[in-house]
């Protein structure tokens, strides 16, 4: 590289001091943390292209003969602006996720007009940066303003996503994060990162477009809206709900022994309680003495794609007993009793029956439609949309409210006294 050893011994302080707090960071980090976790990485991600394209402008002026071709120019340019946004996009996402900032969409109004706008004075400053030539003060100002500019796109774009899109956000910020690395990558002339780079970011992005499809949603209108900023429809009626049914252990304990088909759908509740293992010993108490237990996952259930997968693989559950939405939704209505453990905008009928609500459109787990529904959460409160559960004031659905760990446990307790355990 023909660096200085000063420069190496620079490098390596950085190198081992990130690499320390990175790896102190994922060990003390819960598992119900790790979309904070994922999105926080993301912005450090960010933050990297952005500097390092900005560094490299300037260092090209600063040494003779090392001017950057048109290619190297634009690369740079995408690395600054896909890096902005990334960074506090990212950061955005943190803070919805921690509960630092409200999980409802921002609605700014004619945002996406802003948005225009913002994107407009960057292709603007991305062509004075392009046509600066050999002046690098005007290059570098031309360059830091695009970054400045994308990062408030950035953070209004994300700002104004609604709760119930943010897995997808996680994974398309992964796929910005991607594309960030691989502008740097052809910037600094390094296939390793141009792979790498191409490698994420196309993962992220077939990824944001599976769970779209899943929720029947488009990309676009997850990138500009999300749920939770579409208009109320006209005429449509509010919604009237009678008093929920409060049932107790013994109750949902013998109906879960006397059912023949058990379906079990965890929600982020569940990741928050821990309650996984303990969720995982009662259905597996279940299948022993004859009963047929299914788990159901909603493609979107928790914070992050795949949370509650490998929440019930380390707790042991069977692969073969875990079902997606849609192959649980066909057979729902042979199900005797289907426990809801933390879940809530992803069984919400209004999905389905609610035109004006804020999740409309979204397919869900039509836990509604089996003979016995069991809620088992904190309380009667909604979910991380905002939308109120009709289900919840059904006639075949019962609440069992409490935490879902001390909930669990009891409920797990119960059916071994049954069983004479």
């Amino acid at each position: 590289m023909g660096a200085t050893p000063a420069v190496y011994a620079q490098a390596a302080v950085l190198l081992g001091s990130g690499a320390a707090a990175g790896g102190t960071l994922a060990s003390r980090i819960q598992i119900t943390d790790l979309p904070q976790m994922v999105a926080g990485f993301h912005s450090l991600v960010g933050l990297a292209a952005t500097v390092t394209a900005i560094a490299t402008v300037i260092e090209a002026g600063e040494i003779a003969g090392h001017d950057l071709d048109t290619v190297h120019q634009v690369t740079a340019l995408l690395g600054a602006f896909i890096g902005a946004v990334t960074l506090t996009g990212s950061a955005v996402a943190f803070g919805k996720l921690q509960g630092i900032l409200s999980s409802k969409p921002l609605n700014i109004p004619n945002k996406n007009l802003l948005n225009l706008g913002m994107l407009a004075a960057c292709l603007v400053a991305g062509g004075a940066f392009i046509s600066s030539g050999d002046d690098i003060g005007s290059a570098t100002a031309s360059l830091s303003t695009v970054a400045l500019i994308a990062g408030v796109l950035g953070a209004n774009l994300t700002a104004s996503i609604g709760g119930a899109d943010m897995p997808v956000v996680i994974t398309l910020l992964n796929s910005y994060s991607g594309y960030a690395l691989c502008a740097e990558g052809f910037m600094l002339g390094n296939d390793e990162l141009t792979v790498v780079g191409a490698l994420i970011g196309s993962s992220g992005a077939i990824l944001s477009y599976i769970m779209c499809k899943a929720m029947n949603r488009s990309l676009p209108n997850v990138i500009f809206g999300g749920y939770g900023t579409a208009a109320p429809v006209a005429g449509a009626a509010p919604v009237e709900h009678a008093e929920h049914t409060v049932t107790d252990v013994e109750s949902v304990a013998n109906a879960m022994l006397g059912a023949k088909k058990v379906v079990i759908v965890p929600g982020y509740g569940l990741a928050v309680a821990n309650a996984q293992h303990v969720v995982a010993e009662l259905a597996k108490m279940l299948v022993d003495n004859g009963v047929d237990v299914k788990f159901a996952i909603h493609p979107v259930a928790g914070r992050m794609p795949g949370q509650l997968n490998v929440l019930l693989a380390e707790a042991g559950v069977s692969y073969d007993i875990v079902e997606e939405m849609d192959e649980a939704n066909p057979h729902i209505k042979d199900v005797d009793v289907c426990v809801v453990i933390g879940a809530n905008d992803t069984v919400n009928s209004a999905a389905v029956d609610d035109p004006a609500s804020v999740i409309a459109g979204m397919p869900v787990i039509e836990v509604w439609k089996s003979k016995k529904v069991v809620f088992m959460k904190r309380s009667m409160a909604t979910g991380y949309a905002g939308a109120d559960n009709p289900v919840f004031y059904k006639e075949n659905t019962d609440m069992l409210l409490g935490d879902a760990k001390v909930m669990g446990t009891k409920l797990r307790d119960a059916v071994a006294q049954l069983l004479g355990k």
